[in-house]
């Protein structure tokens, strides 16, 4: 027990964060990693709930554990945590509680000695706590390549004066369009594809200086993991390898995990709401590539005014649809849908609060995502090649959807002011018009050259024997202090 290398794994308290970390985990575990992955206590109850008592029950070497995220006790267990008062709440007491926990499990009697810590991006108090203790420490950033690119370059928008904002005005103006082409591997980038915390009129914002100093540590780290492969975004992927000496592209990780994750392993997962797999059951009715599926992920919020106007795209386009509707996907109530549009579609739409989506995407009678394009969510439609309708709502959403649209090729975007015209019509060109044609074309080359990454000689195949490495190396000389 005590010769393996132990990694401890810890992502930021969002699905869209632990579900990468906890393929990672799979992956390394089917290397012959001791893995403990390490939930905040607000997930590791949701996992319980969502998933069963025995859910985090683990094997015998791969642990769960758990630290808290210092918020008070919640009306409603069962939602995304705000993520400005999460990060700040993190920041202010995770180190001393991953200090702890790091002490705690160094001194289990049947654990390994701790090896390595591969920590989500946006906690670094993880990074300088395993610094301190001589551990080495990388980071996992779950994001795109482009978005992590956009992230570091805050910093930079706010010295040229492009940050913040005048006024209000300059997010309707024109302003927004501004092309930056001062960022590596990003000449055409606009100021409206830089991750969405740049939109502020506060010198002072919180998101915007938080993103500054976690993206700023990624410099401590003794290596950076990207949830992405070459191909896809090769520009933006070797200028990071031109500013960090060790960056590992494994993605996309989802393939890596189904195909290399241990047998008793393949039953752990990370859903933080319940899946309803039968929709799987009702796809099988329908014909090949002529659903619709609508899920704007874990995070993504809307005013009910936006929620109709989708509804009533959805009604007009007339196609079957597959909606996912969280129960808070509407900002501060209950999402109801129209009753006369419910109505109207009972013969072709059926209306779930989460489902599989990989198993969903991968469905033959699935032509076309309505996505809010985070990086899961993105990956694995380019892993099906199924094409987009990409509607972002915050962050580095804004970024991927500009490389999905305008450079991939397997998109189309749907304004922020959403319009169920624009949302009829869109669906309409996506499904039978010549762009649709082009973009499901191209969405298969992608799949191709996704698939082509993770098999053996691969990009990514190959990084992650490089990381394993590398990681086997710096566990083996951790009390020594080299790397």
């Amino acid at each position: 027990m005590t010769s393996r290398p132990h990694a401890v794994l810890i992502p930021y308290p969002a699905q869209g964060h632990v579900t990468p970390l906890l393929q990672l985990a799979k992956v390394l575990h089917s290397k012959g990693f001791f893995i403990t992955f390490v939930n905040t206590e607000y997930n590791h109850r949701r996992l319980l709930r969502s998933r069963g008592a025995g859910a985090l029950a683990g094997l015998d070497d791969f642990r769960f554990e758990n630290i808290p995220d210092g918020l008070p006790p919640s009306d409603n267990d069962d939602v995304t945590q705000d993520i400005p008062t999460t990060c700040a709440s993190l920041s202010r007491i995770g180190p001393a509680a991953f200090r702890d926990l790091l002490a705690r499990l160094n001194g289990a009697p049947r654990r390994p000695p701790v090896g390595c810590v591969i920590s989500d991006g946006v906690m670094s108090f993880v990074l300088r706590v395993a610094n301190e203790m001589g551990v080495l420490a990388l980071q996992f950033w779950t994001m795109s390549a482009c978005g992590f690119m956009g992230y570091l370059h805050f910093a930079e928008l706010i010295e040229r004066g492009y940050v913040p904002l005048k006024d209000e005005s300059y997010l309707t103006n024109g302003y927004l369009d501004t092309v930056l082409d001062w960022v590596p591997g990003m000449p055409d980038i606009r100021l409206r594809d830089i991750p969405s915390f740049v939109r502020t009129t506060d010198p002072n914002d919180f998101m915007l200086h938080f993103e500054i100093r976690e993206t700023g540590s990624a410099r401590h780290a003794q290596g950076l993991i990207l949830n992405t492969f070459d191909a896809v975004e090769q520009d933006v992927v070797d200028a990071l390898r031109r500013m960090f000496p060790r960056v590992y592209t494994v993605g996309p990780l989802l393939k890596l995990a189904e195909a290399a994750a241990r047998p008793e392993a393949a039953a752990i997962d990370s859903n933080l709401w319940k899946e309803d797999a039968s929709c799987l059951q009702w796809l099988d009715a329908r014909d090949a590539g002529s659903v619709v599926y609508v899920n704007f992920g874990s995070i993504t919020v809307m005013t009910p005014a936006q929620l109709a106007e989708f509804a009533w795209g959805l009604a007009r386009c007339g196609r079957p649809f597959l909606w996912v509707i969280r129960p808070d996907l509407v900002a501060g109530e209950k999402a109801v849908l129209p009753e006369e549009f419910v109505a109207e579609t009972k013969e072709r739409g059926i209306f779930l609060s989460w489902c599989p989506q990989r198993q969903v995407l991968a469905h033959p009678s699935v032509g076309l995502f309505l996505t809010h394009s985070g990086w899961n969510s993105t990956l694995e439609s380019v892993c099906a090649g199924v094409p987009m309708i990409c509607w972002p709502f915050f962050a580095e959403q804004m970024t991927n959807c500009r490389y999905v649209c305008a450079k991939w090729g397997v998109g189309l975007e749907i304004d922020g002011d959403v319009r169920r015209e624009e949302v009829a019509r869109l669906v309409r060109e996506a499904m039978d018009g010549e762009k649709g044609r082009d973009m499901r074309e191209k969405a298969m080359v992608w799949k191709e050259k996704a698939v082509a990454a993770t098999e053996e000689g691969g990009t990514s195949s190959v990084n992650i024997s490089r990381l394993v490495q590398f990681l086997l190396q710096g566990s083996a000389c951790r009390e020594s202090g080299t790397v």
